[in-house]
């Protein structure tokens, strides 16, 4: 990465951190996917149960792999054959892993679900939510983090999944109301009720969509 972006990178997350300690969360700030795997398992006590919602930064940082060979009793959604099941374990682990689809730069998470079972998870249920961030998800503010949830991350998703939407074929979020649109679910995490519930780490990479 070109250093003067790192340089740029370290101090905006500095920003992010103070503006997520504003909101009763907990940020943190890594250089490396390395780094990332190490603060994550330092926040995950051995023999937690624990799941996460669909996220490819948690799979890119090796997080899932590592809990999986580990003394964790952790629930892997992906493999699960009673998908259901997999689904409700979220709501009593006591660690729900993810990311975020944007971060503004005073520390709000946006997010957008199809089903509700990763938004939902987050706004309620778990104990300790740990959220893998990379800085390219960082935005000015919640109508810009928005604007990437809905053009970026729900549109590549849409492509990834092979879905039917106007999104996978234009490259572009046309706000649309078909049966496979997965932008059903908004949620805009402004403040955490509870202490020590959201954990933020910030990755100086680009991580998920």
């Amino acid at each position: 990465m070109n250093e003067n972006r790192i340089k740029r990178n370290n101090l905006l997350a500095q920003k992010v951190i103070e503006g997520l300690k504003s909101r009763n969360m907990t940020g943190y700030y890594v250089q490396t996917k390395e780094e990332a795997l190490k603060q994550a398992l330092e926040l995950i006590p051995e023999g937690s149960s624990v799941t996460k919602g669909g996220s490819m930064s948690v799979l890119e940082i090796g997080l899932a792999e590592a809990l999986i060979q580990g003394n964790y009793n952790y629930c892997d959604r992906d493999a699960a054959t009673d998908k259901k099941a997999a689904e409700l374990f979220a709501y009593t682990a006591d660690v729900f892993l993810g990311s975020a689809n944007a971060i503004t730069e005073d520390g709000v998470l946006v997010n957008i679900d199809g089903n509700a079972n990763r938004v939902s998870a987050f706004a309620y249920g778990p104990k300790k939510l740990v959220l893998i961030v990379g800085m390219n998800k960082v935005s000015k503010d919640v109508d810009s983090a928005m604007k990437r949830a809905r053009n970026e991350a729900a549109t590549i998703n849409a492509q990834r999944f092979n879905l039917n939407t106007p999104c996978a074929k234009t490259g572009k979020c046309m706000d649309c109301k078909v049966p496979d649109t997965i932008c059903c679910q908004f949620l805009i995490t402004r403040y955490s009720k509870h202490k020590d519930r959201i954990h933020v780490i910030l990755v100086n990479d680009n991580l998920g969509f």
